[in-house]
């Protein structure tokens, strides 16, 4: 099994970490979650929750996710294996809904297929392709799905898969994974692929301006879109200790990062930190549809 894992890596040519870093000082809460995360718990795993609600101001719900995790561990092996995946639909009940669950569906199959019976089948053969390989091919897998069943219609998806002490990640859209530490970093993985974003990035706009920004919903790529394109893929360590946070923009455009980190951070499971973040964006006016999913590294 070694073997397999060396010779799916090796095939990536290099390793890319997004660097954004931001401190704070950690409550005593939070002190005590470090000193937690310090002790030994074998085997590796993963710890998931999830949350989504349709919000306070639509009538019907956009988003898809997906999530599946398993973990191989013996002696020799200490293997976590997950795919979890976020997507945002858009076009109206009748195409936003149906692109988003035939993308999540489409990728997570082609993802758990390609790795998950090799992995833990003595029968299945080990797959030719790279990891970054799988994961964008997942996405053409999720682009013709969108294209078949939901013409007119278009979605974003933002997916990682975990597979030991890496994390491969595919984006395409504006959705966001976060990597979350408790000594108080949140660092944002994924670039929003937005015209926002991109008058942010040209200095055309500032931070404020953003937020209310009329063309804040405007995508320059998503799946749907009849132009060729390219999903951001990357591969990285695993936060560890810390979590994996991916969702949509109706948390991420409505509570700030700094909520976020608190509510992410301050709860004893994922599940449950996922209720309570889905539930301040409510309480913030819940303006779109809500999507997230936690994972807590330990």
């Amino acid at each position: 099994m070694i073997d397999f894992f060396k010779k799916l890596f090796q095939k990536d040519n290099k390793v890319t970490t997004i660097v954004h870093v931001e401190t704070a000082p950690l409550s005593e809460e939070q002190l005590r979650a470090v000193t937690k995360e310090s002790l030994l718990v074998q085997p590796s795993q993963l710890i998931v929750g999830c949350g989504q609600s349709v919000g306070r101001q639509r009538d019907h719900n956009e988003d898809a996710i997906f999530w599946f995790n398993a973990t191989f561990a013996n002696i020799q092996n200490d293997v976590p294996f997950g795919v979890f995946i976020v997507a945002d639909g858009m076009g109206g009940h009748q195409f936003g809904e149906v692109a988003s669950t035939a993308a999540v569906r489409a990728m997570g199959e082609h993802i758990v297929k390609k790795l998950y019976f090799p992995l833990f089948s003595n029968n299945s053969e080990m797959p030719s392709e790279s990891l970054q390989e799988i994961m964008e091919n997942g996405v053409r897998m999720a682009q013709q799905a969108v294209m078949q069943k939901a013409p007119g219609g278009g979605t974003t998806i933002t997916a990682a898969l975990v597979l030991g002490e890496q994390v491969t990640i595919a984006h395409v859209g504006d959705s966001r994974l976060y990597y979350i530490y408790p000594d108080g970093r949140m660092e944002a993985m994924t670039a929003d692929h937005s015209l926002v974003r991109r008058l942010l990035d040209l200095g055309q706009i500032n931070e404020e301006e953003a937020k209310n920004h009329p063309n804040k919903n405007v995508l320059y790529r998503a799946l749907g879109q009849a132009e060729p394109f390219r999903p951001d893929i990357q591969t990285s360590p695993l936060p560890r200790p810390g979590y994996i946070l991916i969702c949509s923009d109706g948390l991420w455009g409505t509570i700030n990062e700094d909520e976020i980190f608190r509510i992410a951070t301050s709860h004893e499971t994922p599940a449950i930190a996922c209720s309570e973040l889905v539930n301040a964006a409510n309480k913030a006016g819940g303006p779109d549809n809500i999507s997230v999913i936690l994972i807590k590294m330990i």
